[in-house]
Parts: C-alpha cells; sequence; structure tokens
C-alpha cells in the first residue's frame, strides 16, 4: 500500500470517529468479551454495528494509534486485499483491526482465518450481515471465534438513548413473577405509554435521530440496500431473483400476520416451492420478516410456517399502507422475545409458545384468558395498560427484555 492509501483509508476512520458519540451505549456493547482475538457483530443493517466498533475504538485506543478501521465497501478494496492492510498495520506496531461490511470481501471467511493464523499478535473484530452463515464458513472460524448478534433498539434501550431513564434489563423468568413492581418503578418515573407509542412508530433503529421527517423513507431505503447489496454479496443469486424476493416482501407484509396460499403466491412470483422457500427465509435471515411455526414444523427443514410477520413495528409501518393494531402488538412481543434469544413458536391455543413451555396470549386492554383458560403456565399480555395484576402483564413491560 502507498501513503496515499494510508491516508485515504485513515482520514475515513477519523471522520467516522468525529461523528460517533460515547454518551449511549447499547446493552451488547458490554457483553462482548473485547479481549479475544478474534469476534464477529452480525446484525440486520441499520441497527448500529458500526457505532459499536467505532465506539471502542474511540475508548480503548483513543491516544494511540495501536488500532485501525476499515469498511469493505470502499472502493479501495476493488483493487486491494483486505491482508495488505493487516500486513501494514501490523508491521507498523497496530496490535487491533476493526473490519466493518466483511460480506462484501469474495472468500471473507478464508481471509480473516489466514490474518488471524498468520498475524497471531492482531485482535481483529469484524461485522458482517445478519444474512452471514458462520456455520458454513468455508475457513472454519467457528472454532477461533466469538460470534454476537445486534438487533434493534429494546423498547428499555429507547428510553435509555432518548435520556429518560436508565432501567435494568428483566430476564422472562423475573418479569412472569414480579411484573407489578417492575412496571412500577418505571411508571413511578415516565408517561410509559405515550413513549411506548413513539417507540412502535419511529424507535427500533438507531439512525431515527437523524432522519425524524424522512424515517420510514430511510427504512425503505434500508431493505433496498439488504436486497439489491447485501443478498447477492452473501448468496448467489440472479437479479431476477431478487426482484422475486422483494415482491415476496412486499405481498407479505401487507397480509400479516396471516400466512397467504402459498402455492399461490408462489405461482404469483413464478417460482417452485423450494425456491420459495429459500427466498422466505432469506428475508428472516435479513431481518424483514419473523416467521412462527409450531414446535412440529421447528423440526421439519423447508418447511411453511404458520404465519409471517414484518421483523418490527417500524418496518411494518413503512411497508404497509395501513397497519393494524392487533399485528402491531403480536409483532413487538414476537420481536422482542426473539430479540432476547428466546425460541418463539406458534402454539394451538394462544398467540405465542415461549421456550416451549409458557404460553401467551396478546390483546388489548380487555383480553382475558377465554382462549387459554386453565392452561398452566399461561399469561395474557394486554396492551394500553401501565401495570397489570395476576397473570396479566402490560404488554410495553417486555421490550426490557434486553
Amino acid at each position: 500500500m502507498t501513503n496515499q492509501d494510508v491516508a485515504m483509508l485513515s482520514e475515513a476512520m477519523q471522520r467516522r470517529l468525529l461523528k460517533t458519540s460515547l454518551k449511549f451505549h447499547r446493552h451488547l456493547f458490554g457483553s462482548i468479551e473485547w479481549g479475544d482475538r478474534l469476534l464477529c457483530i452480525k446484525g440486520p443493517r441499520g441497527a448500529g454495528k458500526t457505532t459499536m466498533l467505532m465506539q471502542r475504538i474511540k475508548e480503548a485506543f483513543a491516544k494511540s494509534d495501536k488500532a485501525f478501521y476499515v469498511s469493505l465497501d470502499n472502493l479501495f478494496f476493488a483493487r486491494h486485499m483486505l491482508r495488505e492492510v493487516a500486513d501494514w498495520h501490523y508491521k507498523n506496531g497496530g496490535t487491533h483491526l476493526f473490519v466493518d461490511e466483511v460480506h462484501y470481501l469474495e472468500n471473507w471467511q478464508s481471509e480473516i482465518k489466514n490474518i488471524y493464523d498468520d498475524y497471531p499478535d492482531l485482535f481483529i473484530a469484524y461485522t458482517g450481515s445478519s444474512m452471514l452463515r458462520i456455520d458454513r464458513a468455508q475457513g472454519d472460524l467457528s472454532r477461533r471465534q466469538m460470534v454476537y448478534r445486534l438487533d434493534g433498539l429494546s423498547f428499555r434501550e429507547y428510553l435509555a438513548f432518548e435520556g429518560l431513564g436508565e432501567f435494568p434489563v428483566l430476564t422472562l423468568d423475573d418479569l412472569l413473577s414480579n411484573h407489578i413492581e417492575a412496571a412500577s418503578e418505571v411508571t413511578a418515573k415516565l408517561k410509559v405509554l405515550p413513549l411506548f407509542r413513539k417507540y412502535l412508530k419511529c424507535g427500533y433503529y438507531p439512525f431515527y435521530k437523524e432522519t425524524i421527517k424522512g424515517y420510514e423513507s430511510r427504512i425503505r431505503e434500508v431493505v433496498d440496500e439488504v436486497l439489491e447489496k447485501d443478498y447477492p454479496a452473501i448468496e448467489d443469486v440472479s437479479v431476477a431473483t431478487i426482484r422475486k424476493t422483494r415482491r415476496m416482501l412486499m405481498i407479505l407484509a401487507a397480509s400479516c400476520p396471516q400466512t397467504p396460499n402459498m402455492s399461490r403466491l408462489y405461482g404469483e412470483l413464478e417460482t417452485d416451492r423450494n425456491q420459495g422457500l429459500k427466498m422466505l427465509n432469506a428475508l428472516e435471515d435479513a431481518g424483514l420478516l419473523r416467521l412462527l411455526s409450531s414446535e412440529s414444523k421447528k423440526m421439519k427443514a423447508m418447511s411453511r410456517p404458520d404465519k409471517i410477520y414484518c421483523d418490527n413495528t417500524n418496518l411494518m409501518r413503512a411497508l404497509c399502507t395501513a397497519s393494524d393494531v392487533g399485528t402491531e402488538r403480536e409483532t413487538f412481543f414476537l420481536n422482542q422475545l426473539r430479540g432476547a434469544g428466546h425460541e418463539v413458536a406458534y402454539p394451538p391455543k394462544g398467540d405465542f409458545l415461549v421456550d416451549g413451555k409458557v404460553l401467551f396470549e396478546v390483546g388489548g386492554e380487555g383480553k382475558g384468558f377465554v382462549q387459554i383458560a386453565n392452561i398452566p403456565d399461561s399469561f395474557v399480555v394486554n396492551d394500553d395498560v401501565e401495570v397489570g395484576f395476576g397473570n396479566k402483564i402490560p404488554l410495553w413491560l417486555f421490550g426490557f427484555l434486553y
């Protein structure tokens, strides 16, 4: 690399650092073992992965040149290899390399593995699309690295991001057994329901603060970037397949959460069942859809889901001309439970079965136990209430699970 190349990359890093605030950190930030030699942060586009890398550099390497950052969507890598940057940084005393958008690098698995093996004193942290399949990596990185997933803001994180309060993360067990105390602690300090409504509309993606008026347009741009840039960078797909996948997303978003006649959908898209299911799963991997299946179907490969949701309520509003309040409630519940790492399935009765043992029915303020009467470990989740009672829990409180 030439001095001019180094200067260009360094200036790009400094510009990003100048724009990076340290006032708010995602919950995941404190859970990452930054001392590991190789770590990956994957997640949907717009969740804040780049910001997390920049915060780490700004805090840990503010007064040294031991860290270097590059984004692999930079045109520099059209004619240079990542290894060249690693070699230059290492030979000039660098100890930490931060790599963004790794999926844009062809054969990235082998490249990362070789750098890790050939520069034994170099620490590597990289980010990639939520579509990355690390377990299929050719370079066999699974034995060498820790993998973390970053989703969008939880409702709890949104309140902290807005500067309205730092509240503890709740485990699901704590929430179920102590929800009255937990809710009362929050509602004693905040008018929580109006804030919850704002979050459902505009609060999941951290970039909402930069684009308040054009937020939904920016979300649609993110969808375009995922389908047109990330998807073909990770999977060998044709332009025709990308177009069909986009059309599938728009059709399903308009009908969520009901599952349409899949055979009819595949016919409309002029594709077969196998290809249709691949596109469906790609949309879920990309953080655009959430697929809900029964316990029995989860055991079967390539099975049709029982229900299909948009990934989050902000995305749902951006893609749908009209959003149903019932669908919005269920979308939020599923998003926050999955974001906290829980297994969620479609049950014979009720709306959601969590971790194979706890049953939930989600509805408005007046929702009762009719659908799940006399079923052990069952709870009603009510919207439009600040504090619950007994086995009735306010919906917004499930936004405190991460």
